[in-house]
Parts: C-alpha cells; structure tokens; sequence
C-alpha cells in the first residue's frame, strides 16, 4: 500500500527567493559582455563547476570560490573583483512572500517541513529566521553533500523521522528533483507559489 506523503522538503534559492538563474544573468548584464557567461561557465566550465562543487559541498569556503570564479570570469573577458562577488550575484534576489504564506500553512496544518538547500556565498539567508521557515534545516555545506546526491535528501527526511516515501520535495530544477526521486520522494517543479500550492494539494493531497 502507497504511504501518504505528509512532509514537505524546500528548496530555497528559485523556491523561497525570486529565480536564482533571473539575478545570475542580471549579474552577467552588469558585466558589460554576455549575461549569459556566468550561467554558462558554472554549467559548462569545468573548473568553474568544479569551485561550485567545493563550494556547496564545504571544501573552500565563500571566499576561495568567489577568487577562483573571478579568475574564470576574467579568463573570459569579464572585468570583476573577487571579494564580495557572491553577493553581487545574488543581488537581484527577494524573498517571495507567498512562499514563506504556504510554508506557514503546511506547517500549522501539521506539515512538517525541511529546508533542503546548496550552499552559495555568504549571507544568503540573511533576513530569513529559518527556524520559523521549517522544522529542520538541511544546508549542503554542513552535511557535505549537495543535491542532487539522494544523500542529502535521506538526511532531510531522516532530521524529519519519515521515510522518503511520505515526503514531497519542492524545487526550481528538474535535476533535483529527479535526485530525491531515486530514493522515492515525490516532486514539485516550483514556477509560482500559487502553482505550487495547487500541485501539493491535487497530486499529493498535502494542503493547508
């Protein structure tokens, strides 16, 4: 018999914050070449996919990725400065409030909820009580394991005491989601909080 899926896992950056790749591009604009360059180096580079790997993982910190993508970004042609790059990147991003509305919702109806999420950069949740946000936090850097590894998920699910089966993983991309699939948990590609809100409630039953 199919196990009710009662728990919810969030992504943050895309999810609970306007869309990452949205402000990454902006960054790229600012640069004065291709908006899309530090999309495409983080995505096709090798060395630059191996920083955000070290990165999200805990290996060097926020400080020695951003020197390392500053390198490849004026390897490139980009004028930019190493310190504070991360934080430039993700400047054009904000906190949807009809996100954190819903995750109040699920949780007072008795939803536990975890917070799943790579790390990037520094201060990132800044501005976002977590504790008040989900019941457990998972963030990559801290379990030095990042999604889409089925790794990261069992530990969300394990801090939560379900079993994967009872649980539904929100997330902005298809490779994560396709990550905690491989252990059984269910999945919801977020575009908008109201989408996303529908989807929880029509294909899992799991609503407010």
């Amino acid at each position: 018999m199919e196990k009710t899926r009662t728990a919810v896992l969030v992504d943050f950056g895309g999810v609970i914050t306007s869309s990452v790749l949205q402000a990454f591009t902006d960054f790229g604009a600012s640069l004065g070449g291709d908006p899309r360059l530090p999309l495409e180096l983080l995505s096709r580079d090798q060395r630059s996919r191996a920083l955000l790997s070290d990165h999200e993982c805990g290996r060097i910190d926020a400080e020695a990725f951003e020197r390392g993508f500053a390198e490849r970004l004026r390897a490139h042609g980009a004028d930019v400065q190493a310190e504070g790059l991360t934080a430039r990147m993700q400047a054009g991003m904000s906190i949807d409030q009809d996100m954190l509305a819903l995750l109040g919702d699920l949780r007072a109806a008795g939803h536990p909820v975890a917070l799943v999420s790579n790390s990037f950069g520094t201060g990132t949740y800044d501005g976002v009580d977590l504790a008040s946000l989900a019941d457990v936090v998972v963030i990559s850097a801290m379990v030095g394991v990042r999604k889409p590894s089925r790794r990261i998920y069992a530990i969300a699910c394990e801090r939560l005491r379900v079993a994967p089966e009872e649980a539904v993983m929100i997330d902005d991309l298809q490779q994560n989601l396709d990550g905690a699939a491989r252990i059984g948990i269910g999945g919801v590609l977020h575009t908008s909080a109201a989408d996303t809100r529908r989807r929880l409630a029509e294909s899992f039953g799991i609503g407010a």
